[in-house]
């Protein structure tokens, strides 16, 4: 079974049990989130939403806040001698999926 769901303005494939990174939620360890905007369920049958599944949820438990490898962003200037680099590091939630609710 696996929903589709639409978080942090964008849509992810979850199952039960796997680990979901998204853009950081402001949620502390341990804390419960539940994502309503269910686009599709499939479990014997496949069910899709108009755009959102009435009454489905998809509930996960956040395990960590972790950042992405880091993103060199480089500026060059040819014949100029001018180089800048700058690094950036984005910052996830990683959710652990529980369960999924069909309506």
């Amino acid at each position: 079974m696996y929903a589709i769901i639409h978080a942090s303005g964008k849509q992810y494939r979850v199952e039960e049990g796997q680990v979901l990174y998204t853009e950081k939620q402001p949620l502390e360890k341990d804390d419960r989130i539940v994502f309503d905007q269910v686009l599709m369920v499939k479990d014997e049958g496949v069910t899709i939403g108009k755009p959102f599944i009435e009454g489905a949820k998809v509930i996960g438990i956040v395990q960590e806040h972790v950042r992405e490898p880091k993103v060199l962003i480089i500026r060059f200037k040819g014949r100029k001698q001018y180089r800048r680099t700058r690094g950036h590091k984005q910052w996830k939630t990683a959710i652990l999926i529980d369960k999924i609710e069909k309506a």
